[in-house]
């Protein structure tokens, strides 16, 4: 499990992959989420901006990231 520090109000979806190391490029975030690979509080999330905030709960190829 990943605990990653929110510093502002949100991140979008594409940065906090990129952020956390689990992908290497925005483009590779983009891809992983249109394919429906990326999981959002529990459900796959299709949305490439989506905004991430403190207490969700992003997963990612058996990586579980936790914004605190």
């Amino acid at each position: 499990m990943i605990e990653f520090k929110l510093d502002g109000d949100f991140i979008p979806l594409i940065q906090l992959l990129k952020a956390t190391g689990l992908v290497y490029t925005g483009g590779e975030a983009q891809i992983v989420v249109t394919e429906g690979e990326v999981k959002y509080n529990g459900q796959v999330d299709y949305r490439k901006r989506l905004k991430v905030k403190r207490g969700d709960v992003v997963e990612f190829r058996s990586q579980k990231i936790v914004v605190i």
